[in-house]
C-alpha cells in the first residue's frame, strides 16, 4: 500500500508551495531523491502478536483406598488438595482459551478497520472526512476491547500466581510426608504416586504462568504501539492523507538533547512554516521532512524555535512573541502527534526582521 515516488513528489511539492518551506539539500546534500522515496514507505504492520497455543489440562489423581495409618491420613488429604487444585488449574485453563478466542475476534475487527481507514486515506480524501471519523472512533473502541483482554489476562496471572503457590506448598508437604514415622508399605506406595503427579501438576501450572505472562506482556506492548498508531491514523484523517510511518519507531539511544536557548543564525532550518494566513496546513510537510532527517539520522533530535518579528513597541513584540511561541507549541503537539518522543525534541524562542507579522516556526535537525 505504499506511495510510488511520482504521487510521493508531487504531493510533497504540492504542500510545501503553502508556506511550509523544507531545506533537505542543505542539511543532506545529494541525498533528495533518497528523502522523497522514503516518504513513500509504508510502515509495518505485522498484525498482534501471536498468542500462546497450548491448552493446560490436569494430569489427574490417582484414587487410593485408606490403609488405616496416620500417614495414609495425611496422604488422603494431600490427594483432596492435589484434586481441588487441579480443578481450579481447569477452569483456569478454560478462562485463558475464552480470553485468547475473543482477543483474536477483537483484533481482526480492529485491524479490518484501521486497514478500511489506511485504503481510502491511500487513494486520498477530504481533510476531516466524517465517515473515516466515524471508522476511526469505531477502531479506538475495538482497541479498547482489546485493553480490556489485556487486563483479563492480568487478573489471570494473579489467580494462576496464587494456584502456583499452592502446587509448590503440595509438593512440599507430599515430600514431608514420606519422613512420618507410623506409615505401612502401602503409604510410601500412594505417597511417591501422589508426588509424582504433584510434581507434574507444578511442572503444568508454571507453563501455564509463563505462556499467559508472555501473552500478557507482548499485547500490553501491543496496546501501547498501537494507541500511538491510532493517533498519528488522526492527524491522517485530519489532512485527508495517509502518513506514512510512526516517527517513535526511530531509536533514541546515544543522543544529546541541544542545549542552546535558540540556533544559531547560520543554522539552515529543516522547516520553516510561516504562519501567515489561517489554518495553515503545515503537517503533512512537516512529517516528510523530519521523517526523512530521520531516515538519514535515526539519531537525531529537533529544535522548535518560535521566531517573532521585531515590533515596533515593546507592547507589540508582547503579542508577537506570544503568537509565536503559541505556533510552536502546535508544531510541538502535531510532531508529539506523529509518535516523535518529547525527550527528542526542545523548544526555544527568537527574534528576526524578516519574520512575518504572525511569526514564523523553525524546525532544526541536530
Amino acid at each position: 500500500m505504499a506511495l510510488n515516488k511520482t504521487h510521493a513528489a508531487a504531493l510533497c511539492a504540492a504542500l510545501l508551495a503553502g508556506g511550509c518551506t523544507f531545506a533537505e539539500d542543505a542539511l543532506f546534500p545529494g541525498t533528495a531523491s533518497s528523502g522523497q522515496s522514503a516518504i513513500a514507505e509504508q510502515a509495518s504492520n505485522d498484525g498482534p502478536p501471536a498468542l500462546g497455543s497450548s491448552s493446560f489440562d490436569p494430569v489427574g489423581v490417582t484414587p487410593a483406598s485408606s490403609s488405616g495409618t496416620y500417614v495414609g491420613a495425611k496422604a488422603a488429604t494431600l490427594r483432596n488438595d492435589l484434586q481441588g487444585l487441579q480443578a481450579t488449574l481447569g477452569r483456569q485453563n478454560q478462562t485463558l482459551q475464552q480470553i485468547r478466542s475473543e482477543t483474536v475476534q477483537d483484533s481482526q475487527r480492529y485491524h479490518g478497520t484501521v486497514a478500511a481507514i489506511n485504503a481510502r486515506l491511500q487513494v486520498g480524501t477530504t481533510p476531516g472526512n466524517p465517515i473515516l471519523n466515524q471508522q476511526w472512533n469505531a477502531a479506538q473502541n475495538e482497541l479498547d476491547r482489546i485493553t480490556d483482554d489485556v487486563l483479563k489476562m492480568n487478573r489471570l496471572t494473579n489467580e494462576v500466581t496464587a494456584s502456583s503457590t499452592m502446587a509448590g506448598y503440595l509438593l512440599e508437604s507430599v515430600r514431608a510426608a514420606r519422613s512420618l514415622s507410623g506409615a505401612v508399605d502401602e503409604d510410601h506406595r500412594q505417597l511417591r504416586i501422589l508426588e509424582d503427579e504433584t510434581n507434574r501438576t507444578v511442572v503444568m501450572v508454571e507453563r501455564l504462568l509463563g505462556e499467559l505472562t508472555n501473552d500478557a506482556v507482548r499485547q500490553q506492548q501491543y496496546v501501547a504501539s498501537e494507541k500511538q498508531n491510532l493517533n498519528t491514523l488522526a492527524l491522517g484523517i485530519k489532512n485527508g492523507a495517509l502518513f506514512v510511518g510512526s516517527l517513535s519507531n526511530q531509536p533514541n539511544s546515544s543522543f544529546t538533547a541541544p542545549s542552546r536557548a535558540a540556533a544559531p543564525s547560520g543554522d539552515q532550518p529543516l522547516v520553516t512554516i510561516r504562519f501567515d494566513k489561517p489554518n495553515v496546513n503545515y503537517e503533512p510537510a512537516l512529517y516528510a521532512a523530519v521523517k526523512s532527517a530521520l531516515d538519514r539520522r535515526p539519531n537525531a533530535t529537533f529544535d522548535v524555535v518560535a521566531v517573532a518579528p521585531v515590533g515596533a513597541s515593546p507592547a507589540q513584540q508582547t503579542v508577537a512573541a506570544g503568537n509565536a511561541r503559541r505556533n510552536a507549541e502546535s508544531v510541538l503537539r502535531s510532531l508529539t502527534n506523529m509518535n516523535m518522543p518529547a525527550s527528542r525534541v526542545r523548544v526555544s524562542a527568537s527574534t528576526s526582521p524578516t519574520a512575518s507579522s504572525n511569526g514564523e516556526v523553525q524546525v532544526f535537525v541536530r
